[in-house]
């Protein structure tokens, strides 16, 4: 078994987490072969990706209070074994409805490693050092975005779109594996009280009410929000748009992940000198800055994929300096209830992700417009809230907050 505060397990952790981008960021070379080959317009392939993240918001809702009464172990092997499952419908699916069905069950098994593993840092962390996990874990889940879309651009072009599914099978039963072998019971202290739909109302909101943890939500919900417009609407428009190919997708998408490890890997290093709130501010401000950049150039007529891709780097530089922080802030002040607070706060995040993804769908059709606006909006809120919620926070986990 694995102990805390080494590599190996951090690792592991961020694997789990990776589950996310692999099940999103490797099939989105595909979508418009997916919607040739089951004859579907790119409104319904569009819900292959809405879907899942619907899925993977409300799955999120189950896992965390069980797993605060359960354990974190078992209920997390059940979970993968889950998604395995729902990758298999998604290998043979015969129909864009069919897909659209399995991507839910997907979603709702795949949710439950990402709430889990964020649980488990909860109960071996707490403050920065928290957020020096979870900035950490971000850097080597960074990967997964980088690797996955030219990995999926090559499967495409040699296999066809169902050999995505079929690699995200095979990862996941290695990752089911891996956990039943080497992760730890961490939860210290179960919750008394049996898992119901009164128990769980009850939970939420009393964590719903604190105002230090509705400061960090706001801010994860909108950064990830405008993240999703452009993984929602970059398949099209670099490759309907921009005449991109399917491998040059990957490669543009991996090039644009990069600014995620980069933020990631330089947060792990400032948040135990400067604080968590200071490295929110830094994150944020680069978030306002990519967005607004990608808007000025698609405003200035400047079609250009390099400059598309270099505005999405700087606003994912700024994620991978917001997210793991907010996320530290958010459940610090729940040790009992680490479960519970990360189902909650996955919710929220993903959800929001899924509607503004939906509109972007709806409303792709000959500019970058799409892409660039809720961006350029969700970076911009998200300062904002970071400015606005200063005091609130500073109050809520002390001076390494403010």
């Amino acid at each position: 078994m694995l102990r805390p505060d080494t590599l190996t397990l951090t690792a592991l952790l961020a694997l789990l987490t990776a589950i996310g981008p692999l099940s999103t960021d490797m099939y989105l070379s595909s979508l418009p072969d997916i919607g040739r080959q089951l004859n579907a317009g790119p409104a319904q392939v569009q819900l292959t990706l809405s879907v899942f993240l619907v899925g993977f918001a409300v799955g999120q809702i189950i896992y965390g209070p069980l797993s605060d009464r359960y354990g974190r172990r078992p209920v997390l092997i059940a979970a993968l074994l889950l998604y395995t499952c729902a990758c298999l419908i998604c290998t043979f699916a015969r129909s864009i409805e069919m897909l659209i069905a399995a991507r839910a069950l997907q979603a709702i098994g795949g949710s439950g490693a990402v709430v889990l593993a964020r649980a488990v840092v909860r109960d071996l962390y707490s403050g920065a050092r928290a957020g020096r996990e979870l900035s950490l874990m971000g850097a080597i889940m960074a990967l997964a975005p980088v690797v996955a879309p030219p990995v999926g651009g090559l499967l495409q072009t040699a296999f066809g779109w169902r050999a995505n599914f079929f690699v995200a099978l095979a990862g996941g039963l290695v990752l089911a594996a891996l956990v039943w072998w080497m992760l730890p019971e961490t939860l210290r202290h179960r919750a008394p009280e049996r898992v119901s739909p009164a128990s769980m109302l009850r939970v939420y909101r009393t964590i719903a009410r604190h105002k230090g943890f509705l400061a960090h939500l706001g801010m994860i919900a909108a950064s990830y929000a405008g993240l999703f417009a452009w993984i929602s609407g970059s398949p099209f428009v670099l490759q309907d748009l921009y005449g991109v190919s399917p491998l040059g997708f990957g490669i543009a998408f991996a090039l644009a992940c990069l600014g995620f490890m980069t933020g990631a890997s330089l947060a792990t290093r400032l948040v135990t000198r400067i604080g968590l709130g200071r490295t929110m501010g830094f994150g944020a401000l680069a978030l306002a800055s990519g967005g607004l950049l990608m808007t000025a150039a698609v405003a200035l007529g400047i079609a250009s994929v390099a400059l598309l891709v270099a505005s999405t780097a700087i606003y994912l530089f700024g994620i991978g300096l917001v997210l793991p922080q907010a996320m530290a802030g958010a459940l610090t002040p729940f040790p009992d209830r680490a479960g519970a607070a990360s189902s909650l706060m996955g919710f929220v995040q993903q959800a929001s992700a899924a509607v503004l993804g939906t509109i972007v769908g709806h409303l792709l059709g000959h500019s970058a417009w799409p892409i660039a606006v809720p961006m350029a909006l969700m970076g911009c809120l998200t300062l904002l809230i970071w400015a606005v919620s200063r005091n609130v926070r500073s109050r809520d986990v002390g001076r390494s907050q403010s």
